[in-house]
């Protein structure tokens, strides 16, 4: 079953969906800053574009890049900020 999401007022939109491997979803964010929080253990992989990226407990923003991941433990919260149109791939462990 493919489940739809809709964050910060639309500008954060994903397909969730359900494999072998664990949850998973697939999203487009649009140009804007944003702060997650998780509830499990993610990886993050960006399929097309840019991220900067600040990690729970860095006060650093590094940037990630198409085929680019990174991982947040279950929990935290990280910010995000694009400066176009990025997609990406969430998995949850």
């Amino acid at each position: 079953m493919i489940s739809t999401n809709e964050y910060f007022g639309g500008q954060v939109k994903s397909l969730g969906y359900t494999t072998t491997e664990g949850k998973s979803t697939i999203g487009v964010m649009e140009a804007g800053s944003y702060e997650f929080g998780t509830t499990t253990h993610e990886t993050m992989t960006v399929i097309e574009g840019e991220m900067l990226v600040q990690l729970p407990e860095s006060t650093d923003w590094e940037t990630y890049q198409s085929g680019e991941s990174y991982k947040i433990d279950a929990n935290k919260s990280f910010k995000v900020k694009v400066t176009k149109q990025v997609s990406y791939l969430c998995q949850y462990k």
